[in-house]
């Protein structure tokens, strides 16, 4: 039986949409940010990372809910967006003043590290357009109730950027629920983005509201402690390794608490250095834990957006399957393949992804 209800893809206009913020990422290559002398170009945001990975590595039909500022650089956002075949139709375009006193697109300036330099982020995303969305800006009853929606996946990163963005998220949940569509939520805590905004109380006061509309919750321990305030035992400090028992004691304390959640999935990661971990993940559903098959040693190009590849996996695994077993494995080797290149968003094919779960090997392929 499967664990969720999900609407009919003949009844809806999207499979999945996003709402969140996206930003353009300067990547300094193989070199750090402080000393480039040149940069290539991305588009990336935690939200966004899902549907766009739906769309071009799964087939599904997705779009995103965002903001931009009126000038290139938005354009070039949304170029970005168009070329990853995500509609754009419910982008809010902002008038530019000229300089971005008043509104502006965010910038996310990340080095990938290597062996013993971990990866580096540094965010300057002030007075974006996202940022200052407000409650009443999108017509979500245009989008969930008239064009149709199967699926909606926002996160924490959203919530954190400003006092409005959390009651954003919520009227679009409501709206969601109103029609039927799943809701999945990824905690996705950031202590630099609450840092200017309340801190962890906040954060906490934030994620417990919105908690309580969601059908499939993401996130590792951090998450959980920082957003939800479940603690749990069994991590070492020095690598970040979870003991999973514990994990899932406390995971059984946080379905109590929110007996609205359906299906609770996170990734299981032992950083050794920047550019070999051990890469895994557990999901519980229907009382019942599924565990994917654990990679050791896995080696990383790039680590952002592991997590919003997995993400998008388990998402697409329980869409076309129903089965949590099935989801998790195509979430965790989905995110194993999108480390393997560099940029936030993934480069894997299904077929690729489908391969890795099968236990498919690095050999040629001619």
């Amino acid at each position: 039986m499967a664990v969720l209800s999900i609407r009919g893809k003949e009844e809806c206009a999207y499979d999945c949409v996003s709402l969140g913020e996206i930003m353009l990422r300067f990547d300094p290559g193989e070199g750090r940010v402080r000393t480039a002398r040149w940069f290539r170009v991305w588009e990336g945001g935690g939200e966004y990372n899902v549907t766009r990975a739906l769309r071009k590595c799964f087939g599904m039909r997705t779009a995103v809910i965002t903001s931009f500022a009126e000038n290139e650089v938005g354009r070039l956002l949304e170029d970005f967006i168009m070329q990853g075949g995500v509609d754009v139709a419910y982008i809010k375009w902002v008038p530019y003043d000229g300089i971005g006193r008043t509104v502006r697109n965010g910038l996310n300036f990340t080095e990938r590290g290597f062996g013993i330099r971990g990866a580096l982020g540094t965010s300057d995303r002030g007075n974006s357009a996202a940022s200052q969305l407000k409650k009443g800006d999108i017509d979500w009853e245009e989008i969930f109730g008239k064009k149709g929606v199967r699926w909606f996946h926002t996160g924490g990163i959203f919530a954190a950027l400003s006092p409005t963005t959390p009651a954003v998220i919520e009227e679009a949940m409501q709206t969601a629920r109103k029609y039927g569509t799943i809701i999945s939520y990824d905690l996705n805590y950031r202590a630099s983005l609450w840092k200017a905004n309340g801190g962890k109380e906040k954060a906490q006061e934030v994620n417990k509201n919105l908690a309580r509309y969601v059908d499939v919750m993401i996130g590792n321990e951090e998450d959980f402690t920082a957003c939800l305030g479940f603690e749990v035992e069994g991590v070492d400090e020095t690598l970040r390794e979870l003991d999973v028992d514990s994990y899932k004691r406390m995971i059984e304390r946080v379905v109590k608490e929110y007996p609205n959640f359906k299906v609770i999935a996170t990734t299981l990661r032992t950083v050794k250095t920047a550019t070999i971990n051990d890469w895994g993940a557990i999901c519980w559903a229907g009382g019942n834990f599924y565990e994917a098959e654990k990679r050791e040693n896995l080696e990383i190009m790039d680590r952002v957006g592991g997590g919003d590849s997995f993400a998008s996996g388990l998402i697409y695994g329980l869409m076309t399957t129903g089965d949590p077993q099935k989801a998790v494995e195509y979430g965790a080797a989905h995110g194993a393949l999108a480390m393997t290149t560099p940029g936030d968003t993934s480069m894997a094919t299904v077929k690729e992804v489908e391969r890795i779960m099968g236990g498919g090997s690095a050999r040629v392929i001619r």
